[in-house]
């Protein structure tokens, strides 16, 4: 745990009680140990997009859509929202899931290399959340300057990584903190992290 035990438990007690759609999913999703936002980072993600109204907005690394669900209904009817994916399996489910919750109308769904569905697309993004493989940070921060507007957001999930990035073991530690590093000295970001979950860097674009 990143930050207190108590404190986790104590800020989960005041989320409001979720719709049936997003609590089969996070009950889908603990059950078979599929990493999701959760509802706190969700309601972050959400904030944000409503804050700058964000009405494009491309998720790199979208597993069984959850987030996409918090993004898709907080950018509003008539937004454009890009999930991505490598498993067609998540993809399937997702799209199930969307239209449960009644924003399949406004997502495009992308099976394959989340930044080659990224180079792809055309335009620049409101937002773009990264929450791919961990070892694909470093290139997603690359990729991600040219794509977003100014005063638009780069938001990252998991850049405290378990506490790993203190001490890296492994390719996906090491990725981890390279990125961490490169995203705060980025002259085309200014950066602030916060210990929520697992640690979540929003970065707007200078």
């Amino acid at each position: 745990m990143i930050t207190d035990p108590k404190i986790e438990q104590y800020m989960r007690d005041l989320l409001p009680q979720r719709d049936p759609v997003l609590a089969q999913m996070e009950q889908y999703a603990e059950e078979r140990n599929i990493p999701i936002v959760g509802p706190a980072v969700g309601r972050f993600l959400a904030l944000l997009v409503m804050t700058i109204k964000a009405r494009r907005i491309f998720e790199l690394g979208s597993a069984i859509g959850y987030s996409t669900i918090w993004l898709a209904r907080a950018a509003g009817a008539g937004a454009e929202v890009h999930y991505s994916d490598g498993s067609a399996a998540n993809a399937e489910r997702a799209r199930d899931y969307f239209c449960q919750a009644e924003v399949g109308g406004r997502i495009h769904i992308h099976t394959g290399d989340a930044l080659t569905a990224l180079a792809e697309a055309q335009g620049e993004f409101d937002l773009i959340f990264n929450d791919v493989d961990k070892q694909g940070y470093p290139a997603v921060l690359d990729a991600a300057p040219a794509r977003i507007r100014r005063g638009g957001l780069f938001v990252t999930d998991n850049t405290l990584w378990h506490a790993r990035v203190l001490d890296p073991q492994n390719e996906a530690d090491h990725a981890v903190r390279l990125f961490n590093q490169r995203l705060f000295a980025s002259p085309h970001f200014f950066t602030a992290q916060l210990p929520l979950r697992d640690g979540v860097s929003v970065a707007i674009r200078l």
